[in-house]
This record gives structure tokens, sequence and C-alpha cells, in this order.
């Protein structure tokens, strides 16, 4: 019998695409998921999904400082 296919690591995984308005990739150390400010966080410009964040009202970001 065959065992049940386990989730792959994810540290194996490449990096997930930034979004546009993103300044830095997904899962980034340093980074993190903020409120978008072009959209106030809404997702939505104009009556329409922000065109940056696709409708989501948050990116991510660099955090912190160094």
């Amino acid at each position: 019998m065959n065992a049940p296919a386990s989730a792959p690591d994810p540290s194996t995984l490449p990096p997930a695409p930034a979004a546009p308005g993103d300044e830095a990739p997904p899962g980034a150390p340093g980074g993190g998921e903020q409120v978008f400010p072009d959209c106030g966080g809404s997702g939505r410009r104009d009556g329409q999904a922000c065109p940056t964040c696709c409708g989501s009202g948050k990116i991510n970001a660099g955090i912190g400082g160094g």
C-alpha cells in the first residue's frame, strides 16, 4: 500500500511572487503584511478594485529598522 503524500517542506519551495504594490516578497525576513496606503486598506479606489493591491487592501512591506 502506498503511503499518503505529505505536504512539501516550505523551505524547499520557491518564494511566492510579489504582488503589485508589494515592497518585499511574501515571507521575507524583516517583512510583514501592512495596510496599503493608496486605498487605506479598503481594497477599492474610485469605485473599483485597487489596481495596485489587486483589491486585497494589503501589501507586504519591510518593517522595523536597521
